[in-house]
């Protein structure tokens, strides 16, 4: 008997000398949390999305207290969000515009073209590696689900071959930008309704061959904004979003409905 006893006693005396041991570490060592971190750490949404660029909210709030990071570094919880941290660290909220994550490009599998019948690893950077991938626009989202893997927050999914972006779901946290072999994602203003959704930079009569919903080059989106808020380079139409102020004028002009309307979306699925 004394042999099973014996061990247990020596095992129990020295949890015991190890416990009391810990405990007086973590009083010597102990060091004071700073009550403006914990204050910020819980008025910051708590996504860890890692879009300010710090490993998660606790590493924005020690930075936002620190002084090296802004109030309004948060972009996902906007201005409310700023305007609480503000208030903490006893300094005035700047203007917080929520930015989200658009895939620049509307070629599915109805309006596309394919070279070839893509059989491989189910990621674009694989596809891409080949020959820029089997759509014939080598510009195109190839609709692997790459940047829908990285998605912690279920905002992505892949409809007829392309990545469609629920902006309603999506933090900013540019995650999906990073990956995209196609540099197709970008972040916009959340409340920008007028996109213009193709990165192709060849010629119009290229364009048409290999999709029906590309920028054509025509220019008459630039010449037909009231606002002047179009840039045109390398054969395509971009908006300046600073000045667009969504009237859909180019949705109704673009011959290809290559600029997208989130307005008309709407519209569309209420009737």
């Amino acid at each position: 008997m004394s042999a099973i006893i014996e061990p247990i006693g020596i095992l129990g005396g020295l949890g015991l000398l190890f416990g009391i041991g810990l405990s007086m570490a973590s009083q010597v060592f102990h060091v004071e949390s700073d009550p403006k971190v914990d204050k910020i750490r819980a008025a910051l949404p708590g996504v860890n999305c890692g879009a300010c660029g710090y490993p998660g909210c606790e590493g924005l709030a020690v930075g936002i207290a620190d002084g090296e990071a802004s109030v309004t570094a948060c972009s996902v919880g906007g201005s409310m969000v700023a305007e609480r941290i503000a208030s903490i660290m006893g300094v005035a909220a700047g203007e917080v515009e929520k930015q989200v994550a658009v895939v620049l490009c509307q070629g599915d599998c109805e309006h596309a073209e394919d070279r070839y019948i893509y059989h491989g690893i189910e990621d674009c950077r694989a596809e891409d590696a080949l020959a820029g991938g089997s759509k014939a626009c080598t510009y195109g989202c190839l609709g692997c689900g790459t940047c829908q893997d990285v998605c912690d927050f279920d905002a992505i999914s892949i409809v007829d071959g392309i990545a469609i972006i629920d902006r309603e779901k999506c933090t900013g946290c540019e995650l999906c930008v990073a990956i995209c072999p196609k540099k197709l994602i970008e972040m916009v203003p959340y409340e920008q309704d007028v996109i213009v959704k193709c990165k192709s930079e060849e010629a119009g009569r290229f364009v048409r061959r290999k999709c029906t919903v590309g920028c054509i080059g025509c220019s008459i989106c630039v010449k037909n904004c009231p606002d002047d808020a179009f840039i045109f380079e390398n054969l395509l139409a971009r908006i300046d979003y600073d000045k667009c102020t969504n009237c859909g004028i180019c949705v109704e002009k673009c011959p290809t409905k290559s600029i997208w309307s989130g307005i008309e979306e709407v519209e569309q699925i209420a009737q």
